[in-house]
């Protein structure tokens, strides 16, 4: 590897810690909403494959580190993997303590992702010689995966009863593609269909929105007031192994450790379970607290380094809900990568290894010294200059771009139509690992009930 190459790969992992951590700290921000399109992007621009890599595992670092920041100092989750902390933080809040709470649950990230990089490649090692079996039968195990993922959430019956018919839209829209000569026939449009997958919610707002009658009897808000205690300055070099305490630190190791060993399951879900039960038996409600979050935080890092890592290294297959999500372009995005052609298949095990020690370290580097330092400073900086709204747009503005890019001005429709009825499907309560699942398994469900 020539210094050239590591020049670049700093270089772009310090340019994902410093987008991610701002984007991590603003409100509600989807982990795959921001995270697949940017990466998607960089991939088809033609950057050296290794390089990307970098720059999203420091992507990744930084955004998990950050996103529980607007959870201590507001309340607020800063993307979906900090929502099931925000009870928790609320607690260290009305105790006076938010500045704990951010510094509880960075050094679990920080702790998350020391434990998950070597056991994920350990991990992926024992996985590899099933690559071949697992890529044969690939499609049944989205669809499998998707009746398991299914089974797994609160609205369980309406998702399993949504997998034939959102796959029949999917299959059908391509198979108008292919008949209306807009795109060679078996010509997969996959890429925009995913991202309409993941802005779906958004666009179903915006439509909500052109409603004169809905729109009126939509809640009005002020301005949110957001208040903040004196930040008490953190003196020395900040060192997770001395914020975290013995238990804490325990904890939030083995939760990493499982988080790892799980990664095929939902983060979301897991990191509610473990989180939950590491601090059980915990009477006390500020040790409590500062227990569940640090581990949970360690556990959503882990869970989305070894989801990404995992199946890239071993498989070449994204058999993960972080995989499908967040990581999707790694694994597919044509003409660049396809699913016999990606980064498993391109990068090599040191390759791996360079590009996810440079992207974590350059981020915990960066990130974990400033949230530490000065958390609530930054975080109250994004809430008041950084409009939510205008990175929404942003990420919008990419995906119908990469429509047009994928099929012409046709697919801008059907992307909003994949979106549309992505978004309902998601406010009935089907989470996006159900959706990508049957994106994936589209082609052999409808083959199947066709016959």
């Amino acid at each position: 590897m020539d210094v050239n190459l590591i020049i670049q790969m700093l270089l772009a992992a310090a340019a994902g810690t410093i987008l991610y951590t701002l984007i991590g700290i603003a409100p509600g921000t989807d982990e795959t909403a921001v995270l697949a399109p940017v990466t998607l992007v960089l991939i088809l621009t033609g950057l050296e494959p290794i390089v990307v890599l970098s720059f999203f595992i420091a992507s990744i670092v930084a955004k998990k580190l950050t996103d529980s920041i607007p959870v201590a100092v507001a309340g607020i989750p800063g993307g979906v993997m900090a929502a099931p902390m925000v009870e928790h933080a609320i607690v260290l809040k009305e105790y006076g303590k938010p500045e704990l709470a951010i510094r509880k649950m960075v050094s679990g990230s920080v702790i998350g992702t020391l434990v998950a990089i070597p056991v994920s490649f350990l991990l992926a090692h024992l996985l590899e010689p099933l690559s071949e079996i697992i890529g044969a039968y690939s499609s049944q195990i989205f669809f499998v995966g998707a009746i398991i993922l299914a089974l797994m959430s609160k609205q369980r019956w309406i998702a399993l009863a949504s997998i034939l018919p959102f796959a029949i839209l999917i299959q059908g829209m391509r198979h108008l593609y292919w008949g209306l000569d807009v795109i060679p026939e078996g010509t997969n449009v996959f890429v925009s269909f995913f991202l309409g997958i993941t802005i779906g919610p958004i666009i179903l707002t915006l439509f909500e929105l052109l409603n004169k009658n809905l729109r009126q009897s939509m809640d009005r808000f002020d301005k949110k007031l957001v208040e903040s205690t004196t930040e008490r300055k953190y003196k020395g070099l900040p060192n997770p192994f001395k914020i975290l305490t013995t238990q804490e630190l325990s904890l939030s190791t083995i939760a990493s450790f499982l988080g790892c060993l799980v990664f095929v399951m939902s983060p979301v879900g897991i990191t509610i379970l473990l989180g939950e039960l590491v601090a059980a038996r915990v009477k006390d409600p500020i040790k409590k607290s500062a227990l569940a979050i640090s581990s949970m935080d360690a556990l959503t890092n882990a869970a989305y380094l070894s989801g990404t890592l995992i199946p890239l290294i071993a498989l070449g297959r994204p058999l993960s809900p972080v995989a499908l999500g967040p990581a999707h372009a790694l694994f597919n995005a044509p003409p660049v990568f396809t699913e016999d052609n990606n980064m498993h298949h391109i990068l090599s095990m040191s390759d791996f290894a360079w590009a996810t020690l440079i992207g974590a370290l350059v981020a915990i580097m960066i990130t974990y010294f400033f949230i530490v330092k000065y958390a609530e400073r930054i975080c109250l900086f994004v809430f008041k200059k950084i409009p939510h709204e205008a990175m929404i747009g942003l990420f919008f503005g990419l995906v119908i771009l990469l429509a047009y890019i994928d099929a012409g001005w046709i697919n801008i429709g059907g992307v909003i139509l994949i979106g549309l009825v992505a978004g309902f499907m998601h406010r009935l309560g089907i989470n996006y690992g159900v959706q990508f699942m049957i994106l994936y398994a589209a082609p052999w469900i409808v083959q199947v009930v066709a016959l």
